[in-house]
């Protein structure tokens, strides 16, 4: 089992950057799948990015494509994300995600197929 723990959130003027940071706990983390999600009030949570167990693989949603950008560092057990000329609409909470995998180059994108969650972060986002 991971614990997950998202810090880097806060306020931020529009064309501004962020970088969160998501540390994990246990053992193994490079045998996790890492990603971000967001959310806000009424709506479903919505995949950011993904990476795969040791980084090589990513995927990112086509609505923050080429503005964040997901990494990891196994020795530090930490996924981060990168978050550069952000949007009003980029204002959410913000979770990190992890799902054990044996599967190398598997980036999961539903929500569904993730088993652990961090207690979230809010990103504000200001005109």
């Amino acid at each position: 089992q991971v614990q997950l723990v998202e810090s880097g959130g806060g306020l931020v003027q529009a064309g501004g950057s962020l970088s969160l940071s998501c540390a994990a706990s246990g053992r193994s983390f490079n045998n996790y799948a890492m990603g971000w999600f967001r959310q806000i009030p009424g709506k479903e949570r919505e995949f950011v990015a993904g990476i795969n167990r040791d980084g090589g693989r990513t995927n990112t949603a086509d609505s923050v494509k080429g503005r964040f950008t997901i990494s990891r560092d196994n020795a530090k057990n930490t996924v981060y994300l990168q978050m550069n000329s952000l949007k009003l609409e980029d204002m959410a909470v913000y979770y990190c995600a992890g799902r054990l995998t044996g599967i190398t180059n598997w980036v999961p994108v539903a929500s569904r197929d993730y088993i652990y969650w961090g207690q979230g972060t809010q990103v504000t986002v200001s005109s």
